[in-house]
């Protein structure tokens, strides 16, 4: 079992930047892919990004060159830090850790870029 905490979120004004953090507890740390999700109003949960146990980092598409997360195996904590965001970039978003069929996540965390 992983429990997930998420923090960092808030209200951020457009071209504003946050940085969300993942504590995670529970078993071992390293072993797990670290995701980030997010879920607008109305709208199913995509990935945002992931990143191995190695370090390997992946990112959709509309986020790229913006955001980059990241992990400290020694803290069990992920993080994804968010510059230049949008208000398209408004969400919850959750952290996820995922190793073959075990699945875990935080409970999430807003995210509102507004003026």
């Amino acid at each position: 079992q992983v429990q997930l905490v998420e923090s960092g979120g808030g209200l951020v004004q457009p071209g504003g930047s946050l940085r969300l953090s993942c504590a995670a507890s529970g078993s071992i740390f390293n072993i797990y892919v670290m995701g980030w999700y997010r879920q607008a109003p109305g709208k199913q949960r995509e990935l945002v990004a992931t990143i191995s146990s190695g370090g390997t980092t992946n990112y959709v598409d509309s986020v790229k060159g913006r955001f980059t997360i990241s992990r400290d195996n020694a803290k069990n904590t992920a993080y994804l830090q968010m510059n230049s965001l949008k208000p398209e970039d408004t969400a919850v978003y959750y952290c996820n850790a995922h190793r073959g069929a075990a699945d875990y996540w935080g409970q999430g965390t807003q995210v509102t870029v507004s003026s």
